[in-house]
């Protein structure tokens, strides 16, 4: 079992009802080859650039899942006979990439931690600093 990103285009007519069984017939078609649906995100309604098709626009849903990479043509030929579905595209995610950003991220995330409990003590130590002063010049009153 691989991961892998799907992009789907739906056609831009399709209504909010509509598309949510169209985007479950799609999730189906991937469980049914015995697939795991991990992610489901509704990007929306875009523009294309261009017309294609006699089609200005069209709906937007990226699913991720994961499924044998022998599926994946079986599941292209099964997407271009259902009429809803407008385009896809289907890439194999990186696995070695999505982990060294999750590393990243969590590398920069400590750093902003750190650099803010800094900024936090640094902040305490100029009040701390700005009291003395004002005790002293009330001493001297």
């Amino acid at each position: 079992m691989r991961k892998y990103d799907g992009l789907f285009i739906f056609a831009g007519t399709a209504r909010d009802e509509v598309l949510d069984k169209v985007v479950e017939a799609v999730s189906a078609e991937i469980t049914n080859l015995s697939g795991t649906i991990l992610s489901t995100e509704m990007l929306g309604k875009k523009t294309f650039a261009r017309p294609m098709q006699k089609r200005d626009n069209g709906f937007y849903v990226k699913i991720r899942f994961e499924v044998a990479p022998e599926a994946i043509e079986k599941m292209k030929k099964r997407y271009k006979l259902m009429d809803d579905v407008f385009r896809v595209q289907i890439l194999a995610v990186d696995e070695q990439l999505e982990n060294r950003l999750a590393e990243q991220t969590r590398e920069i995330a400590a750093r902003a931690a750190a650099r803010a409990e800094a900024e936090e003590a640094a902040a305490a130590q100029a009040a701390e600093a700005a009291a003395e002063v004002e005790q002293a010049t009330d001493d001297d009153d």
